[in-house]
């Protein structure tokens, strides 16, 4: 009858210190994981993808600063130079990849310092409207709402220009109305 009780006693035991070492162990990858995530995900942002944006945004800025930076040149080689701007309004184009479901409405402000721009504007003004109608035409809904993307829009309209006009021609180009619907 003793060693009904000892065996009896010795599977209680060894309940109760399996139940209690098996609680922590059961949670320990839980506990683990709550405290590793948040510092990888703060970690992973702050070492990989802060560095990578800010890299691509500099990048991006440096082709606009070129291209103002050779303006300034421009302007303190030549002395004063007289500067014409010519409208070109309302330009509608459907934005690539949405099947026509949205459009963009541009209006651009161009800025020449030839003796001549208004005419040489007036009389490529077809020619003109077409490559940017192009250029706008090409862009998808994801692509327009990327940040310092209308510097780069610039940046395309002002070369697509110049190569119309002839180089330098076209100075600088304006948005006064940019909306996408």
């Amino acid at each position: 009858m003793a060693e009904d009780r000892t065996s009896e006693a010795a599977p209680a035991e060894g309940a109760k210190t399996a139940a209690a070492a098996g609680g922590f162990k059961t949670w320990l990858p839980l506990i683990i994981t709550v405290i590793a995530m948040p510092v990888l995900a703060f970690a992973m942002t702050q070492f990989v993808l802060v560095p990578q944006i800010q890299k691509s945004l500099n990048a991006s800025g440096a082709n606009t600063n070129s291209s103002s930076i050779s303006v300034s040149k421009l302007k303190k080689e030549g002395g004063k130079e007289k500067t014409e701007t010519v409208a070109m309004n309302k330009l509608l184009v459907n934005v690539a990849g949405t099947m026509g479901a949205r459009y963009l409405l541009v209006s651009l402000s161009i800025v020449g310092t030839s003796a001549n721009f208004k005419d040489e504007m007036t009389s490529r003004d077809a020619q003109m409207r077409d490559a940017a109608c192009s250029i706008l035409g090409s862009k998808t809904l994801a692509d327009l709402e990327k940040p310092g993307e209308r510097n780069l829009i610039r940046n395309e309209l002002l070369t697509s220009f110049n190569g119309i006009l002839g180089d330098s021609t076209v100075q600088d180009i304006y948005f006064p109305e940019f909306a996408i619907q």
